[in-house]
C-alpha cells in the first residue's frame, strides 16, 4: 500500500482534515490492557491527586497515537509515515464521567521536502491547552 495523496498536489500550507477523539477512563483501561502501562496515575484518581495531578490523565503514547491518525487517515497509509515525534507539554485530564475529555488535532503541511516526502505539523489541544510540542511527522507521498 502507498499514500494516495500526490506529492505534486499538495503545497506548504495545506491543511489536513482535523479531526476530534473523545477520551474516557474505560478508553485508558483498555489502552493500558493493550499497552501494559498500568501506571496508577492512567486509571486511580486518588493515586493521580496524590502525585500533584488534577485528576487521572491519559497515557503520553495514547495522546502520541490518537494525533497521528490525522495524517495516517490524510495519507490513506500508514505505512507513509516515515518519522514522528512530539513533546508532551501538558497532560490530557479525564475525568470520571461519561464524556471524559477530548483531544482536538489538526495539522498541516509546513515543509515539501526531498524524495517526494512532507513535513506536517501537528497541533493537539485538549480542555484549550495544548497537549503536545513540537509535534511533526514525516510523510511519504505518492
Amino acid at each position: 500500500m502507498s499514500a494516495k495523496i500526490a506529492f505534486d498536489e499538495v503545497e506548504v500550507g495545506t491543511e489536513l482534515p482535523a479531526k476530534s477523539f473523545p477520551v474516557t477512563r474505560a478508553t485508558l483501561v483498555r489502552y493500558a490492557g493493550a499497552s501494559g502501562d498500568f501506571n496508577p496515575i492512567h486509571w486511580n484518581e486518588k493515586f493521580a491527586r496524590e502525585v500533584g495531578l488534577p485528576d487521572v490523565i491519559a497515557h503520553g503514547m495514547f495522546t502520541m497515537a490518537e494525533a497521528i491518525q490525522v495524517v495516517t487517515d490524510w495519507s490513506g497509509d500508514p505505512g507513509a509515515v516515515v518519522e514522528y515525534g512530539v513533546r508532551f507539554t501538558k497532560p490530557v485530564v479525564v475525568p470520571n464521567d461519561e464524556t471524559g475529555a477530548l483531544i482536538e488535532v489538526s495539522g498541516k503541511v509546513a515543509a515539501k521536502l526531498d524524495d517526494n516526502r512532507v513535513r506536517v505539523d501537528l497541533t493537539a489541544m485538549s480542555a484549550g491547552q495544548k497537549v503536545l510540542g513540537m509535534s511533526r511527522a514525516v510523510v511519504r507521498l505518492a
